[in-house]
């Protein structure tokens, strides 16, 4: 089992909490479980309600819809992610290439953490404003 440290340096990596303090993050590592899945399994499926994102500490997972691959997740690497801000269903599938060690936040946990903690929304929301600035300065160089 990760400590509460092993927790936050984890999710120092996720780039929706990249703005929010260590200290903040420490709060969030309270409400991130950790999960172990077999390889084969599959942590949700195309369509399912989109009700935590995760972070992968060991092992590789799969984001896909049907055959057509689209990232393979691995150590330190979030998926799922949007799924804290948004209520559609899940537009892939992932499914564990081998064992694999996750921490899930799950998006009741994590709103209410947002409604209780300004500074943590604040880090959030500057994290988001950023990646939106980064995708139009993107767009704006084609």
């Amino acid at each position: 089992m990760l400590t509460t440290i092993e927790k936050v340096i984890a999710l120092q990596d996720v780039d929706v909490f990249s703005q929010v303090s260590t200290e903040e993050l420490g709060y969030l590592a309270a409400i991130a479980v950790e999960e172990t899945h077999a390889a084969g399994t599959t942590i949700y499926a195309e369509r399912d309600p989109a009700d935590s994102m995760y972070q992968v500490i060991d092992g590789r997972v799969r984001l896909h819809r049907g055959d057509l691959e689209i990232n393979i997740a691995g150590v330190g690497e979030p998926f799922g992610t949007w799924a804290l801000f948004d209520d559609e269903v899940r537009v892939s599938a992932a499914t564990v290439l081998e064992q694999a060690r996750v921490l899930r936040v799950g998006k009741e946990d994590f709103i209410d953490l947002l409604a209780d903690n300004v500074e943590i929304t604040r880090g959030v929301l500057k994290a988001l404003v950023g990646r939106v600035r980064g995708l139009i300065g993107t767009i704006g160089a084609r």
